[in-house]
């Protein structure tokens, strides 16, 4: 998900706000009692600025999904702090049903300087939404100025991209076997141990794996571009894990204008760029939509040992 792209369409969201609080607030636990005796919306108009959450995933079935999110203040500022408190609700005017936390993650690799007025971090949180269905999403960063972000969930009967316990498409995605390594990636500084292997030669040996289908080039936000890097990075800390790491660019020929290639197909991605985490059985284990941070990752490649 491109976070650039869906800047304006935030600020078109914005509701002006009252002045609120300044006071820093302590990071609530997970099980925090609710103030069920308080609607959503009123949670959303008590004093601080009320704005617009701008979402950076979207392909959620039944479960629990990793939803990913920025705050952004009403002069186009990013608003990033450690933590975020997160409330869920049926609609704008229920009762809240449940309450979580958000925690920041970085864009990219730890150490890479960003580029001027790009995101650097985003909060990622963990909803567990069982039922399909439309909810809403209300965001507090802990701390600070007081401002509460407001959106939605779409929970679909079933992802458009293979669901974690799906089995990974057998994908013939190209190596260097079969194609120069500028041929291979748009990365300006590629890893060639990204592309020594095939989807399909690591399902057919049996191995576990990492798929990454991103285009380092041609994003149009830091978002994107630097999700190839964090799983190159990942790839060194785990080098002695037997795990395979690839990548595939999202464009035939490496070329925007030419359409989405056979492997985006394959895999029905609605959006990009997507890191799938693939087990020895074949089977899907976690996957991220969107951004992912170098912890995340590598915490999930542990559990695919």
């Amino acid at each position: 998900m491109r976070y650039a792209a869906v800047f304006a369409l935030a600020a078109c969201l914005i509701a002006a706000g009252c002045g609120g609080s300044s006071s820093a607030q302590e990071e609530p636990d997970a099980t925090t009692t609710l103030e069920t005796s308080k609607t959503l919306e009123a949670i959303w108009r008590a004093p601080g600025e009320d704005v617009a959450i701008v979402p950076g995933t979207a392909d959620f079935g039944p479960g629990t999904v990793r939803f990913t999110f920025l705050v952004i203040d009403g002069q186009g500022r990013v608003v990033t702090r450690p933590t975020a408190r997160v409330w869920l609700a049926d609609d704008l005017k229920a009762e809240p049903f449940a309450q979580t936390t958000a925690t920041s993650e970085p864009v990219g690799v730890p150490g890479s300087p960003p580029e001027p007025g790009e995101v650097q971090d985003v909060f990622v949180s963990h909803l567990k939404l069982d039922k399909p269905g439309k909810y809403w999403v209300l965001a507090e960063p802990v701390g600070g100025r007081k401002i509460q972000a407001v959106g939605n969930v779409v929970v679909k009967s079933k992802t458009d991209a293979p669901d974690v316990g799906a089995t990974a498409v057998a994908s013939k995605t190209p190596t260097l076997a079969n194609a120069t390594l500028k041929q291979l990636t748009t990365s300006t500084k590629p890893d060639p141990e990204l592309y020594r292997t095939s989807v399909a030669d690591a399902l057919a040996a049996k191995k576990p794996f990492v798929f990454v289908l991103a285009t380092p080039k041609y994003c149009t936000s830091r978002t994107c571009g630097p999700v190839v890097d964090v799983v190159s990075a990942v790839r060194r800390k785990q080098a002695t894990s037997g795990i395979d790491f690839i990548h595939a660019e999202i464009y035939k020929d490496n070329d925007p204008t030419k359409g989405e290639n056979t492997w985006v197909r394959e895999w029905k991605l609605p959006s990009e760029p997507w890191v799938f985490l693939v087990g020895a059985d074949g089977k899907i284990k976690s996957r991220f939509e969107g951004t992912v941070s170098v912890q995340e990752l590598d915490a999930a490649v542990d559990q695919l040992k």
